[in-house]
């Protein structure tokens, strides 16, 4: 279920159609088009100071960034979400680091990076449905030309140093079809299936792999190229995020890595051991470089010099919710050495210094995410940055700072530049909405656990609050299970937008996420109703001691492993709650562990399958699945499902809502039929607020 928060450092390449425009010739010049954007704010939303889910929705949304190779200046896009027409657009912008103003450089486009010299940018846009790659350059006035006119478009790319090379992924079909097997039928609609894993996330197997294509690189008509994993039945990049971070050139342009887990059937289902893969296009072959390990291998990442490569190692199969450990190859020797070892946190992200003595890392610490810097001989790691934030992309400049994007619970992603320890808005992406919104206090407090751990929970109030009043509060119940509840800023489970609608909201970093070191983080597998549970109730007691808190209006709210807890909550708070939402989470283990595609995550945080009489960790899990506490449920309970979650099927929000009808208890049930485990569709999402809210206010507030 857990779903990686990853940072990196190296540019994101990652595909949003835009809309659809009439096919254009190769080469033609394209004007720039309008994008759709989200209307401006009312009069009545100025005067109210309020963040609503109208005002959350008109917000716009930095994305991929990347400095040019004499980190003189940065791209970065910003996406607007128009919600009453159900569509979005992207603006990709270019902005001087010596410089407060930054410059459209085109409407409609995604995914930029630059040339070698920094004179142009590539960016894919939607072409007839198909994204395809352009290519537009720096000087004012410039238009945009097709580069590639490929009839299965281009999911994400990469650009060789020399610029003379193109990497490509594009779906191919490996295997046969219904269509293929029985041609006399064209009209039948039935999968037919032999192995797992035939659905993944959020969508069915077909046959079809996520593969990596090179050609040439003319900056002028590129042809289609060659496939590099001919027949093979593996995705790269790795399913199911396909992100561009698992596959990079070597600065030579002489060589590729990437990731990819090759695997099929049960062992792709129950294990994680994928790879780093060395392409060399001198010879056409294929080298494994991390076989000795069986859990996963991913983001690889060389030295300036070529001579070096980074990745990111787990080390137990099946687990992937592991360590995040920092490796480090001799490319010439093969000689591997782990960079962490005596480090207790995950490198999420890193990037060489460019000259290849320093390693930045950025990683989650203690509810937030900051930079740090490895010295690799000597293994010694220093914190860079320091601040109530998630630094989620950093750049070193040409003027000698780092330049850096962060969220916070109360604010969404902005550059900043950073540089000893002072903090300089670099974007004001949405400083009009900043400036006409009053903000939550967002505050950590440390509380004593049963076991005698320290837990920080974030306490976020109200605008205005007044300690004289008595608030009605909630419980956040966190997702993953191991996601840290960190300084995130969600369009959905925004925690500011709680308290902006007048609740208190109480966030714990219970035992079982990162950024406490690794014991804290591991505890929770084979224990979900164990001391995690008791952490969700020591924090919100701590806190219903407060005068201000209106302990009689207490609600727990949470998503897949939060909805999970929310539902055993339902059978053990001992009336503390007054009502509940719980979105997309388990509520029965043995029809889940039979129902979800990655097996290896109920064998490795359950104990196995529930059938395994012997194991008495896997006994104690499916004995105290919420299901089987259902009897003791007495409080309303909303739930929310995706019918196209595979993750945690929405099977699963159905018996929990007809256990609670028949029960007597008042529920509703939301069902998203085009929704997967998360709900992103515009208007859906606004939906999804008002019911959610309209559910705690009805219960909550009297």
């Amino acid at each position: 279920m857990h779903i990686k928060s990853l940072w990196f450092l190296i540019p994101l390449v990652a595909f949003t159609a835009v809309g659809c425009k009439p096919q254009l010739e190769v080469n033609a010049p394209v004007a720039k088009e309008k994008v759709a954007m989200a209307d401006g704010l009312t009069q009545d939303e100025i005067a109210k100071g309020q963040l609503t889910p109208e005002v959350l929705w008109k917000m716009g949304r930095l994305g991929a960034i990347s400095l040019s190779p004499d980190r003189s200046q940065v791209l970065y896009t910003v996406t607007h979400i128009n919600v009453r027409e159900g569509k979005s657009g992207t603006r990709i912008y270019v902005q001087g680091v010596a410089d407060n103003t930054p410059r459209l450089l085109f409407e409609g486009g995604n995914s930029p990076s630059w040339n070698a010299n920094g004179t142009k940018v590539a960016f894919l846009k939607s072409v007839q449905g198909v994204p395809q790659l352009f290519e537009i350059s720096l000087e004012s006035g410039a238009e945009a030309r097709q580069l590639t006119s490929f009839k299965n478009g281009i999911e994400s790319y990469w650009i060789s140093p020399n610029d003379a090379q193109l990497l490509y992924a594009q779906k191919v079909q490996v295997e046969k079809t219904t269509k293929d097997l029985y041609p006399d039928y064209p009209d039948a609609n039935v999968r037919i299936i032999d192995s797992l894993m035939y659905r993944h996330w959020d969508y069915w197997t077909d046959g079809q792999y996520s593969h990596l294509f090179l050609t040439d690189f003319s900056h002028e008509k590129v042809e289609e190229g060659r496939d590099l994993m001919p027949n093979e039945p593996y995705d790269a990049p790795m399913a199911p995020y396909f992100g561009s971070e698992d596959a990079i050139w070597s600065p030579n342009s002489d060589v590729i890595y990437y990731a990819c887990k090759k695997q099929t059937g049960v062992a792709y289902a129950t294990g994680t051991n994928s790879d780093i893969y060395r392409y060399s296009i001198a010879d056409g072959t294929t080298t494994n470089l991390t076989s000795s390990n069986l859990g996963y291998d991913r983001l690889p990442v060389p030295s300036p010099d070529g001579a070096f490569l980074l990745w990111q190692r787990m080390r137990t199969p099946g687990y992937e919710s592991d360590k995040m450990e920092l490796m480090s190859m001799n490319l010439e020797t093969g000689e591997q050495k782990l960079l962490t070892e005596n480090w207790d946190q995950n490198a999420d992200s890193y990037q060489w210094s460019t000259d290849g003595k320093t390693i930045y890392i950025i990683s989650g610490i203690k509810g937030t995410v900051q930079l740090f810097e490895l010295e690799p001989e000597s293994g010694v790691i220093r914190q860079l940055t320091d601040g109530q934030w998630n630094v989620t992309w950093a750049g070193y400049t040409a003027n000698n700072e780092w330049l850096i994007a962060t969220t916070q619970l109360n604010k969404g992603a902005e550059l900043y530049t950073y540089r000893n320890g002072e903090c300089v808005p670099f974007t004001h992406i949405n400083q009009d909405i900043y400036a006409s919104i009053k903000f939550s206090k967002v505050e950590g407090r440390w509380m004593r656990t049963t076991d005698g751990g320290n837990m920080l929970t974030w306490i976020i109030y109200p605008p205005d609050f007044d300690s004289t009043k008595r608030y009605p509060t909630i419980l956040y119940c966190q997702g993953g299970p191991q996601s840290t509840v960190s300084q995130f800023f969600s369009y959905r489970w925004n925690l500011q937008l709680m308290a902006s609608m007048g609740y208190v909201v109480v966030a714990p970093n219970r035992h079982g996420v990162p950024s406490f070191g690794q014991k804290w983080n591991a505890q929770i597998s084979g224990d979900y109703s164990g001391q995690n549970i008791r952490d969700y109730l020591t924090a919100i007691d701590e806190v219903a001691k407060e005068p201000w808190c209106d302990k009689d209006n207490l609600g727990a709210v949470g998503a897949s492993y939060g909805g999970y807890s929310v539902y055993y909550l339902a059978g053990v708070h001992n009336n503390r709650f007054k009502a509940f939402v719980a979105h997309n989470g388990m509520f029965n283990f043995e029809s889940f562990y039979n129902s979800t595609e990655e097996t290896f995550f109920p064998n490795h945080d359950f104990g196995g399958p529930y059938w395994d009489r012997s194991n008495p960790v896997a006994q104690r899990s499916y004995a105290n699945s919420p299901h089987r506490l259902v009897k003791n449920w007495n409080t309303p309970i909303l739930i929310i499902v995706g019918e196209r979650d595979f993750r945690i099927p929405y099977t699963e929000g159905l018996q929990a809502f007809n256990a609670a009808q028949l029960l007597g208890v008042p529920a509703r049930l939301c069902v998203y039929p085009d929704e997967t485990h998360f709900v992103s569709k515009p208007q859906n999402a606004m939906i999804w607020q008002y019911e959610f809210f309209g559910w705690l206010d009805r219960w909550l507030k009297h």
